[in-house]
Formats: C-alpha cells, structure tokens, sequence
C-alpha cells in the first residue's frame, strides 16, 4: 500500500531506530506505536481496558488504510521517550531584553522537541528608538530575528529536521520598511518565513492612496506617517522578487479569535495556517480526500458515510493527542490544556478531483471544495459536541464566541485547519494539501547519477486505458511540465491534469477562500506565479484574496528567488537606456597577494589561487593536478570569469554562493562536509579566504552551501529531485527533504 517513496521518507525520518541507525520498527509497527499511545488518553474518562484496545485498533486502522494522518511530531514521538506531539507554537516576544532571550530559549526548546515556532516583533521598540535604563538606542526588531535565525540554526529538531519559524511585524510598526526588505539576501533569515501583519484601516488606506500613521510600540503613539500605497506596493515588490514576505489579515484573524478575553491573536506558525495565542499550541492531521471515493455503478463519487465516520474518528484522536502529550513548556500546557484547539484538514484534494474528472480551476471544482470543507467542519463541529457532553467543554469556554444561550458546547476552541501536508503526502501517496498536482510526469535523480521516469499514477491510467500512452510521451511531458497545448493528449485530459503553473492566479485564491469559509483557523495554500508575471499580476492577487475573505496569502512566482528587486518603495523602474550601461573590469595590477588551497575533489586534487590587490580580491586561477585537455581549459575558464567579474567589482561572497552546490556525478568528501563538483570545490575555497580574510583564522572545514539557490529553484539539496514549494516553504516528494524559510 505504502509507496517507495512513502517508504523511503519513514526509513529516513519517521521509523525508530536504535543507537546505530537501525530499524527498530516497520511502517505498520509505527502506526501501532502512535494508535496505542494516543489510546491512552480514553483512561482519564474511565474507559476501560478493553474500551482502550478497541480505540486503539480504529485509529490503527485508520492511519493504516492511509485515511487520516496526524502531523509529523505526532508521528515521530507518540510512544517514544520525547513524547511531544504539536507541530504549532506561537511565543510572545515582549520589549526587554529578559523576554527576548527567555523566548529564544524556549524556542530552542521547542525546536529540540520537533516543534515550530512562530513570533510577532510588533512589540520590540524600533531601531535607534531609546533604552532608558543603558541610556543606549534598540537595535529594532529584524537585528533580533537575527538572534533567533542563529539559534535555530544551531539545533536540530528532534534530531530529524532543521527548526521553522514565523516572524511577523504589524504594517503599523516604524521598522515595517527594513522588515519588508530583510529577505532581499535570501541567504539571510533563512530559518524563518516572514509575514507583514495588514490592518484593515491600513487596506482601506493603500486603496484611498493616502497616508496612515506608525505607531510607537513603547509610547503606544504615532511618530510617522508614510504612504500605505508605496507600503503595499514595496511588499508587492518584494513578494515578486523573492515570494516573500507573505500577508497576513490581522484584524480578520482576531474576529474570528474563539476566546478574545484571553487576548489577542499576534502570529501564527511557520507556514501560516494556524493562528495561535501566545504559548498555545496546536495539534494539526489531514484526511486523504483520495480515499474518500466509492463506485456508484461505473463512476465514482464521494462517499460521504465513509468521509463522515473518518472526520469524527479524527477528531477524536486529536483530541486525545492534546491529552497524552508531552508540553516543552508549562506555561504552552496551560494554553493548549484550556482551549483545547485541534485543527482537522484535508490532502489529496487535487486526486479526488481527478478521480471525479472535474477540472481544479473551474467553477465545479470550486463547488465540490466547498461541499467536501463545509461537510468536514460540520461533522467536525458535531464531534466536539459529544466530546464535551462526553468529558466536559475546554476549560475556557466561559466568555469564548460559543459562551451563550443559543450556542453549541463544544470540547476544543477550534477544529479545522487547512495545513501544508508535504512528508505527510508523501506517507499517504497523495497530492499535498489542497494544492494542485506540482507535475504530471517528472524525472527522479538518485544519488548514483540515474534518472527515473515517475509518472501520476491517475494519468498513467487513464493514458493506458485510452491508448496514448508511451515512455517517449511521457519524457515529453516531463520536459515541458504540462500537458496542456499538447496534441498527443485528448483535450479533457488536458483540462483535468492542470498543474500549479497550468492555473492561473486567481483560480488559485479562489479555491483557498473556497476552504477558508468553512475552516476555523486559516488556510495553507501557495499562489504559484509564472516566471514572466508582473508586480501587477502580485497585486490584483494580494486585493483579491482581501476581497475573497482570506485570512492571508502566500505566492511564488517560478525562478523568482534568482530575480532582483525591480521596484522597490515605489521607485520607478529604470529607464531602458539607463540600465544598459556596460560595466568592464577594472585593469589587473602589476603586483598582486594571495593564497593556494588545496582541495580534494572528484575528479582529483584541485589547487585554487586566490590574490587581491588594493581593492579587494581581483584574481582566482585554478589547476588540477596533472590533467590537460578540456578538463583544464573548463577551469581555465572559469578562473578567468570569476576574475574579470571581481575586477568589474562583483561582490565575492555572491560568487562563491553562486557556486556553492553545485553538483556533479563525482562528489568528494572531504573535511565537514562534500565537495559536490569542481565548481563547488572553487566556491568553498572561496569562502575559505573571505573567512580567513574576515577572522584571521585559517580554516579548511567544508560547511553546507549558505546559498538555497540550488534548492530554492527546484533541486533538492538530499537527493538532486525536484522540488515543490508549499507555503514559502520546499518539500521533496521524493525523499521527504522539507525547508521553511
């Protein structure tokens, strides 16, 4: 049942293992770990042995037949000795310096315990702003961010991923511009997605044209006013240029903020969809819609018994989740202990549209999203009410929006959430989320350099049963990306295996506010962009998910996070003739003063020589070994550019990341890490001199490329396959690599 891919992403990151990295457990004894664990939890209401046993087997079942899984902590820890199953945090971050670093600390925690964290900075007084008690100046909120970004890079969650964060700063805030901008260098912050906190008095400002006051966080009064056009138009640019920062709806978000006397709603975790109060946490599982289809005499439909009893066993598994957990901090358990929020989505979205041959962007499917999400948030909704008849409502339910005469007791605060489902989807074998399939037919590259065909198994069907099918096209899909325009494909074929790029942008908002009507929290989804879309086309999309009722966007507009920022701050665009000015290198000197490293690669021992002259590094050659040929003039060749683009002034650290990476089918390891290609072998010894230059300490450790390009532009950085990107963050379906940030 369980893919190979399924399963290589459980052997490398789910599975338990002893001291030496091997298996302790197979797929199925991981379902029985995690049904058993989460079971337990029916004791703290008097069941009964057998009572417990029987829970057990459905929710064995249930993950077994790939029905429903719960989010990768749960997966990962439930029966094991860390036993901290939520995937979502929020922190508040409060204006000292004791509140920042007790949350970095708690952060780490956090992280340590397989968690993601989110954060507002809208609290920090401003850079430059007073510290009375130094008798100094702030650093201002994206300096921190910084702090956190180091922390998190540091640890290791669980010991089986890199640590997430949210970071988020009201428009209103008067460092909103430097926030805006602090992932222009995608090298920076790249633990972190970034998303700008919108009010609606400042939406209704940037449509007027007209200014809106920053507000002081320390004096709580304002001390600037700036045009809210230019400010949205910055974002704008700034999302098209590299996909972020992400918007977010802060005032829609609070309106719908279940218990508003314990506060207001600041951020949300890393990938957007689930808004949190400070130290709450949330426990996230998916439904896999794929397996909700049933044969009605030779066409398929959904079976809505099936997705019925499915939603209220979710349910309660989630609600038991909350129970047996293990809390990173005591004030998080508290939190979580008296909301009770759970968060019940979907995955497999664009399958079933497939499987019912119905288009994702059209008006059917449109409608079929909100039968499926209105269905699971009223049995949802009906689940929790006969928990809490059953064990109580969640302890805050006195003064929450459910607290009066006509309204439904309910056992959790929340129930729905519509979450990225990247690893999970992989599990389960389905497409992720609610997202549209990423391809139709790609090519898979293992370790070892070979290239495998992987095509949709719904399109290798129907390819089959209507006799178009063959390799050769199915090589020619996977070279183009889609299968729309190609004649060799029978038209309704085409319209209804559309990939994120076949659909347009306004399709894609729609089907989120399509889900975010009937779900609790917030809605994950991406709004892919082509490479040639404009600010424009970003800013259309941006106003219509304000209008559609979306409680935020996300976009990523294909190849972008190569582009440069165009315009910026409402700067004009530079005129044609001004920005075609050819800029030559400066002359060489006479003498120049350098260092060679030795580097071992692939294809043999490489000298690097690095020299500089009064200006800064002007020079790199590069030989190897012994070797001649077209081996030495590719070098050759490629010491010569790096050289001429040094001289006309080019930034070293952006060559070596441009090189850093870089693979080939002969990777060498050496001192760290791998030397993945010669290329590679030139960018390390590159940044080895810009280190030694910077700390005066010689260093030949081989560090992880800083620069994502490799990754961020569609090749994974574990296994060389593609990559989709989810949420402003990426996922390999092929070996479950993820990365936000």
């Amino acid at each position: 049942m369980l893919t190979q891919n399924a399963l290589t992403v459980l052997e490398k990151r789910y599975l338990r293992k002893d001291e030496n990295g091997n298996l302790l457990e197979d797929a199925d004894g991981m379902f029985r770990r995690v049904a058993n664990a989460v079971a337990e939890a029916e004791k703290l209401y008097g069941a009964s042995e057998k009572h417990v046993e029987g829970v057990a087997r459905e929710f064995y079942e249930m993950m077994r037949n790939l029905e429903f899984l719960p989010n990768s902590p749960t997966l990962m820890n439930a029966g094991r000795d860390l036993g901290q199953l939520s995937a979502c945090f929020v922190l508040p971050i409060e204006d000292s310096m004791e509140s920042i670093f007790e949350t970095v600390k708690n952060t780490a925690l956090i992280h340590k315990s397989g968690g993601g964290t989110g954060f507002s900075f809208s609290r920090l007084r401003p850079a430059k702003d007073v510290v009375r008690s130094t008798n100094g100046v702030s650093s201002g909120p994206v300096s921190f961010m910084e702090v956190f970004n180091a922390a998190t890079e540091a640890i290791k969650q669980g010991g089986t991923r890199r640590g997430a964060n949210m970071g988020c700063l009201r428009v209103d805030h008067p460092d909103i511009l430097e926030f805006i901008t602090c992932k222009r260098d995608t090298s920076r912050l790249n633990n972190f997605n970034i998303s700008v906190l919108l009010t609606e008095e400042f939406m209704q400002a940037a449509a007027e044209g007209r200014d809106y006051d920053l507000i002081s966080p320390r004096t709580g009064q304002p001390v600037k006013k700036l045009n809210a056009r230019k400010v949205f138009d910055m974002i704008v640019n700034m999302a098209w240029a590299t996909g972020e920062p992400g918007i977010i709806f802060i005032d829609r978000v609070n309106r719908d903020n279940p218990t508003p006397k314990l506060g207001e709603i600041e951020s949300t975790n890393p990938c957007g969809e689930q808004p949190l109060l400070p130290y709450e946490s949330c426990n996230l599982g998916s439904i896999n819609l794929a397996r909700m289809l049933k044969d009605t005499g030779g066409a398929l439909d959904i079976d809505w018994d099936r997705l019925r009893r499915t939603v209220r066993l979710a349910v309660r598994f989630l609600d038991d989740v909350i129970d047996v957990n293990r809390y990173p901090l005591e004030q998080i358990e508290k939190m979580t202990l008296g909301n009770r929020k759970i968060g019940l989505g979907v995955m497999g979205f664009a399958d079933l549209l497939i499987q019912l041959g119905i288009p994702y962007d059209s008006e059917e499917g449109v409608l079929v999203a909100e039968r499926v999400m209105s269905f699971i948030s009223s049995e949802g909704r009906k689940a929790s009410s006969e928990l809490a008849a059953e064990r109580g409502v969640f302890p805050n339910f006195e003064g929450s929006i459910y607290d009066k005469p006509d309204g439904m007791p309910v056992r959790n605060a929340t129930v729905t959430t519509i979450a990225p489902t990247g690893t999970l989807s992989i599990i389960a074998g389905c497409s992720s989320g609610i997202e549209p399939l990423f391809a139709v037919t790609y090519i898979k590259r293992v370790m070892d350099g070979t290239e495998l065909l992987e095509v949709n198994p719904y399109f290798e069907k129907v390819a089959r049963e209507r006799g178009f099918y063959s390799e050769e096209l199915m090589r020619k899909i996977a070279e183009r990306g889609s299968v729309r325009g190609m004649p060799e494909v029978p038209e309704d074929v085409q319209r209804v295996f559309a990939t994120a790029l076949d659909i347009s942008p306004t399709w894609h908002v729609r089907m989120q506010a399509a889900f975010q009507r009937f779900t609790d929290n917030a809605v994950s989804k991406t709004v892919n962009f082509p490479e040639d879309a404009t600010p424009d086309d970003v800013r259309q999309v941006f106003e219509l998910a304000y209008r559609e009722g979306c409680k935020g966007c996300t976009i990523y507009r294909y190849g972008s996070r190569e582009s440069q920022v165009l315009n910026v701050a409402g700067k004009e665009k530079p005129k044609q003739e001004e920005s075609s000015v050819v800029r030559g290198p400066r002359p060489r000197p006479t003498r120049t003063y350098g260092s060679t490293e030795r580097i071992s690669t692939g294809c043999g021992t490489m000298y690097v020589t690095i020299n500089e002259d009064d200006q800064g590094l002007c020079e790199v050659f590069v030989a190897m070994g012994k070797t001649g040929g077209c081996n030495a003039s590719q070098l050759e060749a490629i010491g010569r550019l790096i050289s001429l683009a040094l001289r006309a002034g080019v930034d070293p650290n952006s060559i070596h990341k441009h090189l850093r990476g870089i693979r080939c089918h002969s990777p060498a390891w050496g001192n760290g890490g791998a030397v993945m290609s010669c290329a590679d072998a030139i960018g390390i010894a590159i940044e080895h001199y810009l280190q030694e230059r910077k700390t005066g300490v010689p260093t030949d450790v081989i560090t992880k490329p800083t620069d994502k390009l490799d990754v961020l532009v569609g090749a994974c950085p574990d296994c060389g396959s593609a990559v989709e990107h989810e949420s402003g963050c990426i996922i390999c379906r092929c070996c479950g690599f993820s990365r936000c940030g």
